[in-house]
């Protein structure tokens, strides 16, 4: 890890704010893209995890994973499509991204209306 990239990481641990280390500005922007899609759409995923309510606990908690599952699904198929594979980096940065945005997917789940 060169020296630019340490010093990014130990601010980040320091500072707890997220820093975009090295997916492309293309990449961040179809990350947030999904994102802003599946909230758009979480009644639908909230109905698919009530039917499946005998075998799981929370539905909202479901649907969140659901919706988590489909974007990192996308996130890694736009890199299979390029023949590339996202570096542990990649998955930091976009876990970063998600854990930026989960409270308003989980909000869109939760005010979602059947």
């Amino acid at each position: 890890m060169n020296f630019v990239i340490r010093q990014k990481v130990l601010n980040i641990i320091k500072n707890k704010k997220p820093v975009y280390f090295v997916i492309s500005a293309t990449t961040r922007s179809f990350i947030e893209s999904l994102v802003d899609y599946y909230t758009s759409e979480a009644a639908s995923y909230k109905q698919m995890a009530k039917s499946y309510s005998d075998m799981i606990g929370d539905p909202a908690d479901a649907a969140f994973g659901i919706i988590i599952g489909s974007i990192y699904s996308a996130f890694i198929q736009s890199y299979t499509n390029q023949q590339q594979k996202p570096s542990v980096e990649d998955i930091q940065e976009f876990s970063q991204i998600i854990k930026k945005r989960a409270p308003q997917i989980k909000r869109s789940i939760i005010d979602a209306k059947p």
